[in-house]
């Protein structure tokens, strides 16, 4: 693995792009089936006649996917201590067994932490879109990352 970024190194407006993830039909029905057991879910025939008009994925299946574009492309490359907040969570557009993921994971803000010297506090627009470059979800979040010299001061 290459240097983790810290604090410091971390732009904000910069971008990072993830992906692609293609959704597998296997993995919408083994998803559903342990988390969330909707017919549109799990049946073809049930949700042909849903207004999906087809085998849909789970809205937390597709967290769970743009969860792994978020470690993959940014979690594993910086100075992790932690995930803070989910905010605005939006699913919206479908998403279909055969489409393909792509994240789109964005720094709009960073600040030091008041109490903790030691961490920075990075907020991230998170994207997805389908192979049809359409949003299919976006929320915003907060890490906290660990600051490479604590004891200057804070920006």
């Amino acid at each position: 693995m290459s240097e983790l970024r810290y604090y410091e190194e971390i732009a904000v407006g910069v971008p990072v792009e993830a992906g692609p993830k293609l959704v597998e039909r296997d993995e919408v029905i083994a998803f559903a089936r342990a988390y969330d057991p909707q017919a549109f879910h799990l049946d073809d025939a049930a949700a042909a006649k849903t207004h999906f008009g087809r085998l849909v994925a789970s809205g937390w299946h597709t967290c769970g996917m743009m969860m792994r574009l978020f470690v993959d492309s940014v979690l594993n490359r910086v100075a992790l201590i932690a995930g803070g907040e989910l905010d605005e969570l939006r699913w919206r557009r479908p998403v279909y067994p055969g489409d393909s993921l792509t994240g789109r994971f964005t720094v709009t803000d960073k600040r030091r932490s008041a109490s903790r010297p030691e961490m920075g506090l990075i907020s991230v627009l998170s994207e997805g879109f389908n192979q049809h470059g359409e949003l299919v979800i976006s929320h915003r979040t907060t890490i906290a990352v660990h600051v490479r010299h604590p004891d200057r001061r804070p920006d």
